[in-house]
């Protein structure tokens, strides 16, 4: 890849975010005594109405099996079970909503089937990184960042913790109707294979939300994770924000409204300055562009008009269009070096997208750079390249950017194994042929 971007520490201290709800997360920590006759237990509790660690410590040898060391997160049985039921009421309310939008139209249904084939040719690397998301201790799901429906969020977590790791925020794609936190779990386990926190936003959909409310909910999550991800090893001070496709538009609106907010002196929970860097990738940054392209591939003009808000919003959610108002270019300043991966053969999101965007951030001051892999699809950086195992383009260039400061681990990269295949290559090609995206 190209070199590195250098960035500085950020010296901006955010304040903690407000949410209603009191506690999200429980740790805890067990350590026995020099005797190991008993325990003293730290539970640390991560109080979602001020940001701030509540630390408690109770005493007991009943708490330690075996007198051994161990970490464990206790978890209600019962309201998993309920989660996991309201959302499915949920998900299925909301769509019939959305098939009352769609109507009967051929373009979309023919996607619908091919994305049921491309699901099922794809399904054996699916199934593996299913069983580690439900039953990994390093993976610890749907944790709440704010009072609203789907306000929640997964964290990846290296098996080792020696020292504050790097943390990368991910948004995932899913054009704007189908986005779910889980489906960055695959890139989420293969960072922590590297020493790198990823924290998996989840955010409201359409018809349950519209764009303004998918870049308030991605921009508290964003707040969540840079006020409390230091309680689980984060370090504050290298966060990285990503977003892939429908994701990467909504990352890229959130960040550049929050970059103007802070250059009018307004009041924010978290800075632009906390972020190291921001990655898009396969992303759409102009709405006026993408709107009949989408209509010709089968996300009709009227329901793309009802997600963005109507076409008197596009400028708004926008950020190529909106780096034109002087006072929002001046605020790109503030922002942190932006890096943009596109595949040259996306037929999803043109790769000129990321190309414009990326000559519209350099007119106006900001450090942007445009990194375009030859022949890849939509799919191919996201999901088959990786699931491919081995060397991974996109995969390196991310780490060698996090990891560019840090020569410890640019060697452990260096000497890290080829990662195992997880779909036959005859099934992979399989897809390519057959994807919707």
């Amino acid at each position: 890849m190209h070199s590195p971007l250098q960035t500085q520490q950020p010296e901006h201290r955010s304040r903690p975010m407000m949410m209603t709800s009191t506690v999200s997360e429980i740790e805890e920590v067990i350590i026995p005594d020099e005797d190991d006759s008993n325990t003293t237990t730290t539970t640390t509790l991560l109080n979602a109405s001020n940001g701030e660690q509540i630390r408690r410590r109770v005493s007991g040898k009943s708490l330690v099996d075996g007198g051994n060391r161990r970490i464990s997160r206790q978890q209600s049985f019962s309201r998993e079970i309920g989660h996991a039921a309201a959302e499915t009421y949920l998900v299925t309310r909301l769509s019939f909503k959305l098939l009352r939008y769609l109507g009967v139209g051929y373009r979309w249904m023919t996607r619908l089937f091919a994305l049921a084939c491309y699901a099922m040719l794809l399904m054996p690397g699916f199934l593996q990184v299913a069983y580690i998301y439900f039953f990994s201790s390093q993976v610890r799901r749907s944790i709440v960042y704010g009072h609203q429906p789907r306000n929640r969020l997964d964290l990846y977590l290296p098996s080792n913790n020696d020292g504050m790791k790097p943390v990368v925020v991910f948004v995932t794609g899913g054009a704007w109707i189908i986005g779910y936190k889980a489906w960055g779990s695959l890139l989420g386990m293969q960072l922590a294979e590297r020493d790198i926190i990823v924290a998996c936003l989840d955010y409201r959909n359409f018809p349950q939300g519209t764009i303004s409310d998918m870049v308030t909910d991605t921009s508290q999550g964003i707040s969540f994770v840079c006020n409390n991800i230091s309680a689980f090893g984060g370090d504050p001070n290298r966060i990285y924000l990503m977003g892939q496709s429908a994701g990467a538009h909504i990352a890229a609106c959130a960040l550049l409204e929050q970059a103007t907010k802070e250059s009018k002196g307004e009041s924010i929970s978290w800075s632009v300055s906390q972020m190291k860097a921001y990655f898009g990738l396969s992303g759409g940054y102009n709405l006026y562009n993408l709107v009949d392209h989408f209509h010709n591939r089968g996300l009709y003009r009227s329901i793309f008009l009802s997600i963005m808000e109507g076409e008197e919003s596009f400028e708004k959610f926008s950020p190529e269009v909106r780096l034109k108002d002087p006072v929002v270019g001046k605020a790109a300043s503030l922002m942190p070096p932006i890096i943009l991966f596109h595949g040259s053969s996306d037929n999803s999101i043109p790769c000129d997208a990321s190309k414009t965007f990326t000559d519209a951030l350099q007119a106006v001051g900001a450090k942007a750079e445009l990194v375009l892999y030859s022949g890849k699809t939509h799919t191919d950086l996201f999901l088959q390249d990786p699931l491919r195992g081995g060397k991974d383009e996109l995969f390196d260039d991310i780490v060698s950017v996090i990891h560019a400061e840090d020569n410890d681990a640019l060697t452990k990269d260096s000497l890290a194994p080829p990662r195992k295949r997880l779909v036959p290559e005859l099934l992979l090609k399989l897809g390519r042929e057959v994807s919707p995206f």
